[in-house]
């Protein structure tokens, strides 16, 4: 968590770190991706088991059990890790169209460390007041605004490619998560009853 606000606040010291860091991809997925994203999904299942979500049209506040909060909060978890990934060869695949010769490694760190300002702003679903929409626009901007420093320097493209490949990477990551938020937006809304069957039989199995 530490890092994804220094990223914001001092974005070129702190990528020039992650650059001369040279982490493996285990060690940035299960020391820092992981961690923060159980972070921001404990939150904000504590906020769905404590103060719920509005749901329907009226709009009426619902609050959901633990077990099913739980499986909601694994399915974003494993949504968020699909971005990173999608976006990591996404990245990859732009860099050499601008003939550019970079490994996942280097895709996977700029997108794992670039959208950590997003997953940060997730603490704000915790409470039902806030639209997920809100957390979304607020936590994308500032990692498009990370992404800008973040990806020439982990990606290393001739300078006359560097703004081609920040605009394309970024507005691809944002369409992505954008994506993976009207659709987790639209269920914990109320929007796919069937789907809120199947959780809650498969959390009724649950041993807790």
């Amino acid at each position: 968590m530490i890092k994804a606000l220094l990223l914001i606040f001092e974005p070129i010291a702190t990528w020039e770190g992650i650059f001369r860091a040279r982490r493996s991809l285990l060690f940035i997925l299960v020391i820092y991706l992981l961690p923060l994203l159980a972070l921001t999904s404990a939150a904000e299942g504590y906020g769905l088991v404590h103060w719920g979500k509005w749901q329907g049209e009226v709009g009426r506040l619902t609050k959901f059990p633990l077990r099913e909060a739980a499986i909601v909060e694994a399915g974003q978890c494993l949504l968020s890790l699909l971005v990173v990934f999608a976006g990591a060869n996404l990245l990859k695949a732009i860099g050499e169209t601008f003939h550019g010769r970079n490994t996942y490694l280097q895709a996977f760190t700029a997108v794992a460390y670039g959208l950590s300002p997003l997953f940060l702003l997730r603490l704000l679903d915790a409470f039902s007041v806030i639209s997920p929409w809100v957390s979304w626009s607020i936590g994308i901007l500032l990692s498009v605004a990370v992404l800008y420093n973040g990806v020439p320097r982990m990606m290393e493209p001739d300078p006359a490619h560097a703004f081609g490949l920040f605009f394309m990477s970024a507005l691809l990551l944002v369409l992505v998560s954008g994506l993976v938020r009207f659709v987790t937006a639209a269920y914990l809304q109320g929007k796919f009853p069937k789907l809120q069957v199947v959780i809650s039989d498969l959390a009724a199995r649950l041993p807790f």
